[in-house]
């Protein structure tokens, strides 16, 4: 009932649509019970024509005065236009009802698409961390398209075989009761047997829907990874690994088909004993004089629909039971709570930010990350943190936007607890350069444009590559700024690309500019060259160095070194080389051979 409810929240808006759709149903359902009611009435009327006799039954007006000749073109032409009235409303209406709701049904998942992207992009990244990419990739597609079926298609389904059974019934019961015999000897039988076949569904359709996710995880992950597959020559592997995912979706979507023909033989076997049954009751009736003829016709035409609607239910419930699993990992996914919430505040930074790290802790899962962390950083202060891998650099950073939450101590921005401001005014003082870079597939200068995608300007754009020490391997592409180069960059080297992201981070022009190892591709003169260009560009701005060359940080205020989450060491780079401790050894090995000071190594790159 859970899942049905979560659903509602998103199907409720288009209730009164939805009723509408059933009200055209009901016309439609009617037109097809006329029909047969029709028939019944011009077979039983030709048997029993008498024109000493009036004309006796609900439909009698139909036969009434020269009309009622059974040989009259009159009569014929009559019932013609009827039956094409009924046929034509009977269409009619079914497309109104298809149109409505299927109109509906397209709205929803429009709409449990954009939750599930807008809850993507709510959740912090340990909390997104917890599904792999095939998941989110089949829930935000896959599972909102099954979803949305059950309120647009199968209620649908279940609300016209319920009403075709309970006005067919009725009929039946008019014409006489013991015509429901059978059915209602056989649908206890038939109850019981839905009951298992539903129950084995639902856990075929689960592992069905757990193969999918690893078919895409599997391929994306192979998009992504397919330089480093080619390198090791391991596309036999790749495949042999993508054909064994593949093999088990077949095998279980095998075993669909031989549960649901196995059971379908069952509901058919139901169906073929109600359907004969009925009819030899019914002749049995028509030889005692208990049953008209036509009656008879109409009799044999509403049993065979009771059971068609009765197995059309058995088929709806049964792909319920698929929809059922999309829709409780929709709502798992779309109910999830986010380690870093928002909160609805006015407060907003200055632009000119004052941080401070009083205290902080940081603890991930199982793991404390950051330990006692202390940092006074005024605005336009150039801060360098060092530390081995694992120290906990990244972490530090991340904590200064909310991209993690501390869990001890305080981050402050002007005094004020970050956790006060709201996530957009936080992470618009920040501008990110991450060692992992990722470029859409898009243009150069969409890339570097990519934070004020409206109102960015070519001229910027070139500057901003400019500073970025970019400019000069952009204007040597096949169309420069217009190259498309694709996702995550194909095409383009490590250094290239992380140009390009520090000239995105500048365009962003937000006053503390964060660079996590973000020169790690680029050779050292080149680096020199760009933190050089940045310094002289962006003097006023904070600037943030995480790394692990000692000449990203050399000529930074202040440098800190971490170990194991806690900061150990901090000075400038002379106060530290001087201390001999954890950086001066750090300097002293990466200097021994003299290439911090090689101003000429790269200087051919572009």
């Amino acid at each position: 009932m859970e899942i049905f409810r979560f659903g509602l929240r998103y199907w409720k808006k288009y209730i009164p649509l939805s009723l509408l759709a059933k009200l055209f149903s009901l016309i439609a359902i009617l037109c097809d019970i006329a029909i047969p009611l029709i028939d019944a009435a011009i077979i039983d009327h030709i048997f029993s024509y008498d024109p000493a006799a009036p004309e006796q039954g609900l439909l009698s007006f139909l036969f009434t005065g020269a009309l009622g000749e059974p040989m009259s073109w009159q009569l014929f032409l009559n019932l013609a236009l009827i039956l094409t009235g009924v046929f034509l409303t009977r269409i009619l209406f079914l497309y109104c009802k298809n149109v409505t709701f299927q109109w509906c049904g397209l709205r929803m998942e429009c709409t449990l698409r954009e939750q599930t992207y807008a809850k993507l992009l709510e959740l912090d990244g340990e909390t997104v961390s917890r599904y792999n990419m095939g998941e989110l990739l089949t829930t935000m597609n896959r599972d909102t398209i099954i979803f949305k079926e059950m309120y647009s298609r199968i209620f649908m389904n279940l609300f016209d075989s319920v009403l075709m059974i309970a006005i067919s019934v009725g009929v039946l019961a008019a014409l006489d009761v013991r015509l429901l015999i059978i059915p209602v000897v056989i649908t206890p039988l038939f109850v019981a047997a839905l009951i298992r076949y539903l129950s084995r569904s639902r856990k075929l359709f689960r592992a069905i829907r757990e193969g999918y996710s690893a078919i895409n995880l599997d391929v994306q992950e192979n998009i992504s990874a397919v330089r480093i597959v080619r390198s090791f020559a391991a596309e036999a592997q790749e495949l042999e690994k993508f054909d064994a995912c593949n093999s088990r979706v077949y095998d279980l979507s095998v075993e669909e088909v031989r549960l649901s023909a196995k059971y379908d033989s069952v509901f058919i076997f139901f169906q073929q004993v109600g359907y004969v049954g009925t009819v030899i009751i019914a002749v049995l009736l028509v030889l005692s004089g208990n049953l008209l003829l036509g009656s008879l016709t109409a009799a044999t035409t509403y049993v065979t629909k009771i059971i068609a609607h009765i197995t059309q239910i058995s088929r709806s419930c049964f792909r319920m039971q698929n929809q059922l699993v999309s829709g409780g990992r929709l709502k798992k996914f779309l109910t999830e709570e986010s380690a870093v919430p928002d909160v609805p505040s006015a407060l907003v930074a200055t632009p000119a930010p004052h941080i401070r790290m009083e205290n902080v802790s940081l603890t991930l899962g199982d793991k404390t990350v950051l330990r006692g962390i202390d940092l006074d950083i005024p605005y336009g202060k150039k801060v360098g943190i060092m530390g081995g891998t694992g120290s906990g650099k990244s972490a530090l950073l991340k904590s200064l936007s909310r991209i993690f939450d501390v869990t001890g101590g305080a981050v402050t921005i002007d005094g004020h607890d970050l956790r006060d401001y709201p996530l957009e005014a936080v992470r618009a003082e920040y501008a990110y350069v991450f060692q992992d870079v990722f470029l859409f597939s898009n243009t150069v200068d969409a890339n570097i444009a990519f934070a004020r995608p409206e109102d960015c300007t070519e001229e910027e754009v070139a500057r901003a590559a400019e500073i970025a020490e970019a400019a000069r391997f952009i204007d040597r592409l096949e169309e420069g700024y217009a190259t498309v180069i694709g996702e995550r960059g194909v095409g383009l080297s490590g250094g290239q690309k992380q140009r390009i992201s520090i000239a995105r981070a500048i365009i962003k022009g937000a006053p503390v500019l964060v660079l996590d190892d973000a020169s790690s591709a680029l050779d050292m003169a080149t680096e020199k060259r760009v933190l050089a260009s940045l310094k002289a560009n962006c003097p006023e701005k904070t600037l943030l160095i995480a790394a692990h060359r000692v000449s990203s940080v050399m000529d930074c205020d202040e440098i800190v070194y971490l170990r194991d989450g806690e900061i150990v060491e901090r000075g400038t780079a002379e106060e530290l080389i001087a201390l001999g401790g954890a950086f001066a050894a750090v300097w002293k090995l990466q200097t021994s051979d003299g290439q911090l000071d090689d101003s000429s190594y790269g200087k051919g790159e572009i």
